[in-house]
C-alpha cells in the first residue's frame, strides 16, 4: 500500500516514518517523492475550529491532487492559562511575516508564547499537546484518530531536540521537555505517536485480514 503524508514539514514527516515503520508492506511517500508541487492554495487548508476539521480538509485536498491514500495531521499546543490557545493558532501564533518559516518561526512562537504566561504559577501553565489525524482514501469512509499528551509550559526553552513548542513542554512524569528526549523516548509519549500508532494498529489489521 502506498500511502501519502500530507506534511511539508521535514520533522513531521521523519516522526510518521519512524511511527508506521512497522506496518507491513507500506509505501510512505512525502508530497515531493510523490511529485506534489507546491500550491499556495495550501495556506488556506486550516481555516476550520477543530483540529479534526483542519486535518480532514488537507487530507482530502492532497488526496484529490495526488490519487493517492493520504494521510494528514493538524497538532497544536493547548494551554490552560490561555483558555486553549494557541490551539489551531499553534503554527502561527506569534504575529511574524508569512516569509518567517522554520525554526525561526518556532522561536517567535515559544517567544510570544512566554510573554502571554508571564509569571503565571506552575497550575496554570499545565497545558496539552493535540494531534488530529485523517485518512482519506477511495471510497472509504474517512479515518479520525486523535492523540494528547499532558504537560507544563516551562519558564525558559531546555533542550535542542524536537521542534515547534516542544523546548517549552515538560514532560512531568519524566522530569524533562519534549526537546530532552530521544526520539524514541518522544515517539513513545507524544501526542503524535499515540495517534501514528493508533493509525498503524489499524493498518496492520488490513494487512493481517
Amino acid at each position: 500500500m502506498k500511502l501519502l503524508a500530507a506534511t511539508r514539514s521535514a520533522h513531521k514527516l521523519r516522526e510518521i516514518r519512524e511511527l508506521l515503520a512497522d506496518v507491513p508492506g507500506l509505501e510512505l511517500l512525502g508530497l515531493h517523492e510523490a511529485g506534489v508541487p507546491y500550491d499556495p492554495h495550501e495556506e488556506t487548508l486550516e481555516p476550520w475550529p477543530t483540529f479534526e476539521e483542519n486535518a480532514l480538509s488537507k487530507a482530502r485536498w492532497f488526496h484529490a491532487r495526488s490519487g493517492l491514500p493520504t494521510v494528514a495531521d493538524d497538532s497544536g499546543l493547548e494551554v490552560e492559562a490561555l483558555a486553549g490557545a494557541p490551539g489551531v493558532r499553534s503554527k502561527r501564533f506569534a504575529a511574524v511575516l508569512d516569509e518567517v518559516e522554520g525554526e525561526a518561526r518556532d522561536r517567535a512562537n515559544n517567544r510570544h508564547l512566554l510573554s502571554l504566561l508571564g509569571a503565571v504559577p506552575g497550575a496554570g501553565r499545565r497545558a496539552r499537546y493535540v494531534c488530529a489525524l485523517a485518512l482519506v482514501e477511495g471510497k472509504r469512509e474517512p479515518l479520525l484518530l486523535r492523540g494528547e499528551a499532558e504537560g507544563v509550559i516551562l519558564e525558559t526553552p531546555r533542550g535542542e531536540g524536537g521542534f515547534g513548542y516542544d523546548p517549552l513542554f515538560l514532560d512531568p512524569e519524566l522530569g524533562r521537555s519534549f526537546a530532552e528526549l530521544t526520539r524514541q523516548e518522544k515517539n513513545a509519549r507524544s501526542h503524535r505517536g499515540r495517534a501514528f500508532r493508533a493509525l498503524a494498529e489499524r493498518l496492520r489489521g488490513r494487512a493481517g485480514a
